[in-house]
């Protein structure tokens, strides 16, 4: 069975729904329907059919005009432009093909819109990202579905292999939205759903078959729809991972490709040399720059060429249609620097003029504070405007593990957490950079499980107090640790409880240890603070910090007349401070609650700290 074969059982939308017999010279139809009344008014509909290149086509509908229409290398791909005008009412609009002598006819389904554009408020700093892997997160009642069985490449969950698919699902995410609820998060940023059709099973997703369908091992459209709406219903937004800088090698395009330029390096003779560097570096070589940006990222995912247009075209609306037809909060877009600079800026002003209050967060993977700052939107340092709004903040990933357990003296420990923060000038909004211990690339921040929590406990309140938009690795409530020494799957481990036969619930306080118990009441407590009336000065309010000396890193977040202070102990020892060098802060004799114990705080010229103390002082 060929590819274009398997691509015509996984049809979906208007084809599905109204295709008549005398229509299969059409396999596929992308974007499978579409709205009336948004911003870009020009759509383009891509069919998919063997010799549907040579197809005239033509239209009659009210408000809508066929614009242009494309054939490029491949035979078997259409390329249609319509321009909608604001004439144009929801409905099916017939699309007329003529071809080798006769006709055939695709309706094609324009909804009308039933949300505001600027309803779509996205997520921003008042919010806390909860990182999730639906492959390991947990396991739904629902049955498999009847597509998953349809799949090319049958791979059986196998627990007992960190690198195997292991089953979680929609459902299992779902089902469990009450316990990120009672934890105190905002949002869950979920790992990509698309369809993996890929050979080993893809349990990452980040190896795309089919933009427009969830991977049915993981549920339905339908069920990441539902999904969506029930986190809603609890308050919870919803990001979307997407992946724009390669797909999946067994993307029926690499079986028949719709332009000779649809990928860069078909041949697979080029792969990334991961050296983020060479997009802005003034002396770059154009072998190393092209080993970057247009080299493969794995074998198994070929790199997409968004200087192409109809691509980039094809990218754009996916994101909108997935926006519109989910309602999701955000994306979260994969190996951000990888992809063309310009394509990719089209991008981020396409989306941004259709959901204006809308956000996204690039993966921008940098050693240093600059390469991060080049990809943000209004970058100083940019010679060319990404639209970015939103990067990702490594610098924790690297050295937060570091800085938090190493003594705090005059160079080390929580100064390099204070020297980091300094380089902030170099960002046009630090506010929108997204910060993260640890996540699914990396090493655990715990690296086993702890004796003591001073240290973690420190983490996670600097976490959630500091700049930025915070996020949190799913599993990091339980302390849940590892390296990826062996594999990614070492820090990717099920959550204990989400599978039947579980001999361990962690999503109930009676499945998990003292100390796991200890640490989720500290963070849910933290949470839930934070998204109380706290919320407004920590994700508007301005950031002073001091730097540490005596051991002791003191900040604070005001806004108005409304104050939070963080005071931290960077040692294992307790220490006796002059706090004199802070009284433009917190001046001798004011008083405050400390939300971590309850208890008020009166500022006093000598202070004692604990080993590794935490105060995180209010005064309202």
């Amino acid at each position: 069975m060929n590819l274009r074969t398997i691509a015509s059982g996984l049809l979906g939308g208007a084809l599905s729904l109204f295709a008549t017999p005398n229509d299969n010279i059409v396999t596929n139809v992308e974007p499978p329907y579409w709205w009336t009344g948004m911003a870009n008014d020009t759509l383009q509909v891509m069919l998919t059919g063997p010799g549907i290149a040579g197809a005239n086509a033509s239209v009659k509908y009210k408000g809508i005009r066929l614009a242009e229409q494309v054939s490029l290398d491949s035979p078997d791909y259409k390329f249609l432009y319509f321009v909608i005008s604001p004439e144009a009412k929801p409905g099916i609009m017939n699309i007329e093909l003529a071809l080798d002598g006769h006709s055939h006819r695709i309706p094609y389904e324009l909804k009308a819109r039933d949300r505001k554009p600027e309803e779509y408020t996205g997520f921003d700093a008042s919010d806390v990202l909860y990182l999730l892997m639906p492959d390991r997160f947990a396991k739904g009642r629902g049955k498999e579905t009847p597509e998953a069985a349809a799949l090319r490449h049958q791979v059986q969950p196998d627990r007992s292999n960190p690198n195997a698919r292991h089953g979680g699902d929609m459902k299992g995410i779902e089902e469990h939205l009450d316990y990120l609820d009672s934890l105190g998060v905002t949002a869950i940023w979920v790992c990509p759903v698309l369809e993996n059709d890929m050979p080993g099973g893809s349990y990452h997703g980040y190896a795309t078959t089919n933009y427009y369908r969830i991977d049915p091992r993981f549920g339905t459209n339908a069920d990441w729809q539902d999904l969506v709406k029930a986190a809603h219903d609890k308050g919870l937004k919803v990001v979307m991972d997407m992946i724009f800088n390669h797909s999946g090698s067994a993307h029926p395009w690499m079986a028949d490709m719709p332009a000779a330029d649809w990928y860069n390096h078909p041949e697979g003779d080029v792969m990334t040399n991961f050296r983020l560097t060479t997009v802005h570096d003034p002396y770059v070589s154009d072998y190393d720059l092209d080993h970057t940006v247009n080299g493969w990222f794995v074998p198994s995912m070929p790199d997409l060429n968004q200087r192409n247009p109809h691509l980039m075209k094809y990218l754009i609306q996916n994101s909108i249609w997935w926006i519109e037809s989910s309602k999701i909060d955000g994306i979260r877009m994969d190996t951000y620097p990888y992809a063309d600079l310009g394509g990719m800026a089209g991008w981020n002003e396409a989306v941004m003029r259709e959901y204006p209050n809308f956000n996204i967060v690039g993966e921008c993977w940098y050693a240093s504070e600059a390469g991060g700052a080049f990809w943000q939107r209004g970058s100083k340092i940019s010679p060319r405007d990404s639209g970015l709004p939103s990067v990702m903040d490594f610098f924790y990933i690297r050295q937060g593990r570091e800085a938090f357990s190493s003594p705090t003296d005059p160079w080390g420990g929580l100064n390099k957490v204070y020297d980091h923060l300094a380089q902030d000038f170099l960002y046009p909004d630090p506010q929108r950079i997204l910060t993260f211990l640890d996540n699914h690339d990396s090493d655990r921040f715990l690296l086993e499980m702890p004796d003591d929590l001073g240290v973690w406990k420190q983490a996670q309140a600097f976490l959630l107090t500091s700049r930025g938009i915070p996020q949190i690795y799913y599993g990091t409530e339980l302390l849940m640790n590892g390296s990826k020494e062996g594999s990614d799957g070492y820090v990717r481990r099920d959550f204990p409880g989400g599978f039947p036969g579980d001999s361990i619930n962690a999503f109930t306080p009676e499945g998990r240890s003292d100390i796991q118990n200890e640490a989720w009441d500290y963070l849910s407590h933290l949470l839930k603070w934070r998204r109380g009336d706290a919320n407004d000065v920590i994700a508007r309010g301005r950031l002073k910090h001091f730097m540490p000396q005596h051991g002791i890193y003191v900040y604070t977040r005001t806004l108005g007349d409304r104050m939070v202070a963080v005071l931290l102990n960077g040692n294992d020892t307790p220490l006796t401070v002059d706090m004199a060098r802070t009284a433009e802060a917190l001046p001798f004799g004011s008083t405050y609650t400390d939300i971590i114990t309850g208890t008020p705080v009166t500022i006093h010229r000598k202070m004692t700290f604990a080993p590794r103390q935490v105060m995180i002082l209010q005064n309202f």
